[in-house]
């Protein structure tokens, strides 16, 4: 049965068809998720593939899996078109993708994703969204080629995690949290909006050492007055760096690389920690992500 593969096995097993066909070839990259989508289930599943990848009105989601209409065979995958993001679009559609290799049997009308499902975040739900996300991500950033492009070992500069996002045709959000998955350095992403943080993302290391924040269930944190987060005039064409001593973000230096996003409204600050591990006054929370499990999914593209 369908629900048998995991998401990283769905994810290999098309990476490994995908670098067959393509090798080293230009075209390798961006991965063309409507096309291979069709193409793909119409080989391995004939009576019952994707039919129909398309954008339409979609005010309260931005994608859904839905089965062909009496009548006809397959399924569709709707994306909202009120999307301006290219990369927001591309991750829907590999989301949605994996909504059907992994969850077509188990939801037979179909799923539909967005914001206000955010509300019903119970266990079932949550499981699922992780899985599709995992899967968008293995499909359109596979870590073998990301570490080609970023070495674990190395601080990337928004330049580069932006190459990154535009090689694999996703958001930065996207390509940041990808980066912050196999990273051997202490770092952090916070997302941020009119001086509160929104969500944070801590790399293993960092997360290992009390370099996080927790902001579900709990009243907003503001973002540190020093921070360049809060000092958006100090962004030079809306971007900046800058060195922090000792109990700005956290309680020992680190480095800010932030960005603002005219086009969604927030902040996104990369924060860099010295290499060596210090004792902190954090303790490692067991739900130290959990913010992240509730809004990322929506900034990174997939909704």
């Amino acid at each position: 049965m369908t629900e048998n593969f995991s998401p990283q096995r769905w994810a290999n097993t098309l990476t490994l068809l995908l670098n067959n066909v393509h090798g080293a070839a230009a075209e390798r990259f961006p991965v063309q998720v409507p096309e291979l989508a069709k193409e793909y289930s119409r080989h391995r599943f004939p009576d019952d593939p994707v039919s129909l990848v398309a954008g339409d009105s979609l005010p309260t989601f931005d994608g859904a899996l839905y089965k062909a209409p009496p009548g006809k065979k397959g399924w569709g995958i709707i994306y909202n078109n009120a999307i301006a993001s290219p990369g927001r679009i591309n991750f829907t559609i590999a989301h949605e993708f994996g909504h059907y290799l992994l969850h077509r049997l188990r939801f037979p009308d179909g799923l539909e994703c967005g914001q206000q499902e955010m509300m019903r975040w119970d266990s079932e739900y949550r499981q699922i969204e992780a899985q599709a996300n995992e899967f968008a991500a293995s499909l359109l950033m596979p870590l073998d080629d990301f570490r080609r492009q970023i070495d674990g070992k190395t601080r990337p500069s928004l330049d580069d995690l932006s190459g990154c996002a535009e090689r694999y045709g996703v958001s930065l959000v996207a390509a940041s949290l990808r980066w912050l998955q196999y990273t051997e350095r202490r770092s952090v992403m916070v997302v941020s909006r009119d001086g509160f943080i929104l969500w944070a993302r801590s790399s293993p290391a960092a997360l290992r050492t009390g370099a996080y924040f927790r902001t579900a269930g709990r009243p907003p944190i503001a973002v540190p007055a020093n921070s360049l987060a809060a000092q958006p005039d100090l962004l030079e064409k809306s971007r900046g760096q800058m060195t922090h001593d000792s109990d700005i973000w956290f309680a020992e230096p680190c480095e800010e690389i932030a960005l603002a996003s005219d086009q969604y409204d927030f902040t996104i600050s990369l924060l860099h920690l010295e290499r060596v591990i210090r004792t902190t006054r954090f303790d490692v929370a067991e739900d130290a992500d959990d913010s992240f499990d509730v809004m990322a999914r929506r900034l990174t593209g997939g909704g």
